[in-house]
């Protein structure tokens, strides 16, 4: 891609990572279960990852899901995905086979590619109701469930089973069609709050705003000579990223210390003892982790190993996609008190939407942007200094909205009167007089009690403060007399006794104005979050309704 002018730059994220792999040949990309891959080496596996592709029945567009754990496959698949311009669908792997067929079958896959024999056993079980695919690509063994299911299929169609160590023969050279920068990359969404919802970005605008321009540190690139010319003089940053690859913030990530020649450290699971005793041997300098569910375990395996594990290199703890309480940021400061501690606010439908900051009375805020406002049902800006509440919403570079939903891409990625599309995802706030946007919390998780708004992940926020709480989720339940009341289901931190009712809601009281204090704390064994750390409300509903009636707060 040689633009004519930096204006009329459009940005591929395959241009982007081979631009970098050219500038730094001797930087090592990925380190994985004591493999290091170089630069030139991933760029060359994944060339070989999209000859295998294309000789196998996919095209440019067509889309392909990747049903797999974190792995160097992950990372090669989903590179060799875009190189060869095809359509790359991130796959839950916790999910039940009646939610994987609505992924598969949603998404419109040609392409499948799976590792686990579980996993493959659902797609074999979904392959007779899946009449777009094609093509499913296994790392390792395949099982005999899913040769079978491709060889039983109605109406005479064919799903082709191949070894993806095929790859090992295919071509490593870079001879795919010139790419534009409006390729697609599709995104699903958590599901915690409904099915999930494909978010459909240019790759233009991917790399304009999820990965800060290429530049979280300073003005976008303006193209990619000088990406090749900056990723040279950048110094690589060894970044160890604790989340699934399958999840939107942990791509964010993946490709913003890409563009950066950083180096990238990836294991197969979430694993806080893995993690601590990595960061030394490694030479990690910045651990990503998704919020409070990441956080709070991980801190507690680092202060019982404190004395064993060398934390020298490490000089940033990141956040993102989920709420990061101050309490957990204290407990890492208090292990390392020259942590630089960062916590960035943005979504699937968003990207990286800036750092997000806790004042001294404990409230989330964003510093004034031209990237955000708040906004009214009618769009129009709420007025600060106002005290109005509003919908936080994110301006410039947005997706083309949802997948084969035009309904509710109409919903969350309106138009402003002045032509710019805007991003509306259901986050509350205000805007202080300088413009300083107050965070909330997700609309749809306000408890309306007595007629009082309760944000929920203010209320989880105090509640990872107690000493005996080692986490938690607030849910509205139904009440008589409020319409709803608080409540909470939390898990005991190890090593301590459950505290009473009354303990918990004289230490609420310390933050919360009455109303919010929880009137009802269930107490379970593990409190369920998605495997990139995203809350499950749902059950946390169920559980909490099922509950003994609530004390008096």
């Amino acid at each position: 891609m040689s633009p004519e002018s930096a204006a009329e730059t459009k940005f591929n994220l395959a241009d982007v990572f081979e631009t970098v792999a050219d500038a730094v040949p001797d930087r090592i990309a990925l380190s994985y279960e004591g493999r290091q891959i170089s630069y030139p080496e991933l760029d060359r596996l994944a060339n070989r990852v999209a000859h295998l592709l294309l000789d196998n029945g996919i095209g440019a567009a067509d889309h392909v899901s990747l049903f797999l754990k974190n792995s160097v496959e992950h990372v090669t698949s989903l590179l060799g995905v875009l190189k060869m311009r095809a359509v790359p669908v991130n796959v839950n792997y916790r999910y039940t086979d009646p939610e994987l067929q609505y992924i598969f079958d949603n998404s419109d896959s040609r392409g499948i590619i799976v590792e686990l024999p579980e996993h493959q056993r659902s797609v074999a079980a979904l392959m007779g109701e899946l009449p777009e695919l094609r093509t499913v690509f296994v790392i390792g063994d395949i099982v005999d469930e899913l040769s079978a299911a491709a060889a039983d299929l109605p109406d005479g169609r064919r799903v082709a089973i191949v070894p993806f160590a095929e790859e090992a023969g295919k071509s490593e050279a870079r001879d795919f069609e010139p790419r534009t920068g409006d390729e697609l990359y599709l995104i699903y969404t958590g599901g915690t709050t409904g099915y999930p919802k494909g978010v459909m970005w240019r790759h233009d605008d991917f790399f304009r705003k999820p990965i800060s321009g290429g530049n979280p540190y300073g003005d976008p690139r303006k193209d990619l000579a000088e990406i090749g010319t900056a990723v040279k003089d950048f110094p690589s940053i060894a970044f160890l990223l604790a989340a699934p690859l399958m999840h939107g913030a942990a791509s964010y990530s993946l490709f913003t210390f890409f563009t950066l020649g950083g180096r990238l450290v990836l294991m197969r699971d979430f694993d806080p003892s893995g993690i601590a005793g990595l960061i030394g041997p490694e030479q990690v300098q910045i651990v990503l982790i998704v919020g409070d569910a990441m956080g709070m375990p991980l801190v507690e395996e680092m202060e019982r190993r404190k004395d064993e594990i060398d934390l020298s290199s490490l000089f940033s703890v990141t956040s993102g996609g989920a709420i990061w309480s101050h309490h957990n940021r204290e407990r890492f400061l208090a292990l390392k008190p020259d942590l630089m501690l960062r916590d960035n606010f943005g979504a699937s439908e968003s990207g990286n939407d800036g750092e997000i900051m806790m004042d001294d009375n404990g409230n989330l805020t964003v510093p004034p942007t031209d990237r955000m406002m708040v906004v009214d049902e009618r769009l129009t800006p709420i007025e600060p200094g106002s005290g109005d509440v509003g919908y936080i919403a994110r301006i410039g570079n947005v997706p083309l909205g949802y997948y084969k939903d035009e309904e509710k891409s109409a919903r969350t990625f309106p138009t402003l009167p002045d032509g710019r599309r805007i991003s509306i995802l259901g986050d509350m706030g205000t805007v202080e007089a300088d413009g300083t946007i107050v965070f909330l919390g997700r609309g749809s998780q306000c408890i309306n009690t007595g007629g009082e708004k309760v944000y929920a992940e203010e209320v989880e926020a105090v509640l990872h403060a107690h000493p005996a709480i080692a986490d938690a989720l607030v849910v509205p339940v139904p009440d008589d007399r409020y319409g709803q009341r608080v409540a909470a289901v939390a898990r005991i931190a190890d090593g301590m006794t459950e505290p009473s009712i009354d303990d918990i809601q004289a230490f609420c009281r310390e933050s919360l104005a009455g109303y919010k204090v929880p009137r009802t704390v269930v107490f379970v064994e593990e409190v369920k979050r998605t495997p990139a750390g995203k809350a499950d409300y749902r059950w946390a509903k169920s559980t909490a309704a099922s509950a003994e009636q609530p004390t008096p707060a």
